[in-house]
């Protein structure tokens, strides 16, 4: 615990930010007391091979952007595939990610329940999602 405060973590992209990122990083944070964010860097974005030209923003524009999100208390890059390493140093009491996950499918699912921590799905914003609001675009 940081502080006394219960942590959580999520991770993702967070390439466009829109009202589905918003929402679901506030139901995020209210799980506990602290919201850390760990970010892809645009390299692991790029590997998960989302869409050639993704991210649409740099790291560094991504980070600032959920950063000034007041549900959102730290904002950690991670290059790696996968947040495993970053969820083994922070040591979260909830591990959250969307609903279109299982529980015991999501990284780190295994560090947070040995410590006695929670992994919770939450349901996402119908209607919302950056590859939707790409293809909006393009039209």
């Amino acid at each position: 615990r940081f502080y006394d405060k219960k942590i959580v973590f999520t991770n993702g992209c967070f390439d466009i930010l829109h009202r589905g990122h918003v929402e679901y990083l506030t139901k995020a944070r209210d799980l506990g007391n602290v919201l850390v964010l760990g970010l892809n860097t645009d390299a692991s974005v790029k590997r998960q091979n989302k869409s050639p030209n993704r991210p649409i923003n740099n790291q560094e524009t991504r980070a600032l952007i959920v950063a000034a999100l007041e549900c959102v208390d730290y904002v950690v890059l991670f290059d790696e595939d996968t947040p495993l390493e970053l969820i083994k140093l922070v040591q979260p009491d909830v591990l959250a990610k969307g609903a279109d996950y299982k529980p015991e499918e999501i990284v780190g699912y295994d560090i947070v329940k040995e410590r006695g921590g929670q992994t919770v799905t939450i349901d996402l914003t119908e209607g919302f999602s950056t590859t939707g609001l790409i293809e909006k675009l393009k039209k």
